[in-house]
């Protein structure tokens, strides 16, 4: 039987292994300045993924239009998934694949953000989306697991966890989007 420890420890090292790779790091300063960037141009950052991963989008999301640690402005940041009707309607008119592609080609715009969050990188509705941002100049952040799947060709950016784990990724990539809610909102109201 595995023991609590065990899973605690498997968890730590895979965001030792992050802390280890400075390219990562690196990548994830990168995600941040993307983002500051489009905020700073008066854009918005949107967010897609499905099961676990829909429940990050909508996390980081709230962060950032809500609040992180300072009572500032709100950001503009919306997780795709959050309408039950448009999902299921166009789900069931257009096919599941479809519902992230159908919602970016509504709201997004050349210098917006699309975070994809998909711990295989092989979700096909969040490549479609990519596909569809790329099409808009939408700059595209893949968040994911060790190799980036299919989604990786398409994004602009790639955040890919050292992990194959999905309960591990999705761990680190929860720990990830606090960094860059912490740091957007430091370097855009750090001075209020």
């Amino acid at each position: 039987m595995i023991d609590i420890e065990q899973i605690i420890n498997k968890s730590i090292s895979v965001k030792q292994r992050i802390l280890e790779n400075p390219e990562l790091v690196q990548r994830i300063g990168e995600f941040k300045s993307v983002m500051v960037e489009a905020y700073r141009r008066g854009g918005k950052v949107l967010f897609c993924g499905n099961g676990g991963s829909a429940a990050d989008a909508q996390h980081i999301a709230a962060e950032l239009s809500g609040r992180f640690y300072l009572d500032r402005k709100p950001l503009y940041a919306e997780a795709l998934h959050c309408n039950s009707s448009y999902m299921t309607s166009v789900s069931n008119d257009y096919g599941y694949e479809n519902v992230f592609s159908r919602a970016v080609e509504a709201v997004a715009h050349k210098g917006d953000v699309l975070v994809g969050i998909s711990t295989s990188g092989n979700s096909a509705n969040v490549l479609k989306a990519f596909e569809k941002a790329r099409e808009l100049g939408v700059f595209t952040i893949e968040m994911t697991g060790n190799n980036g799947g299919k989604m990786a060709q398409f994004a602009d950016l790639i955040i890919n966890v050292p992990s194959d784990d999905t309960p591990r990724i999705q761990e680190a990539h929860i720990m990830i989007g606090h960094i860059i809610c912490e740091l957007v909102e430091k370097e855009l109201f750090g001075n209020e």
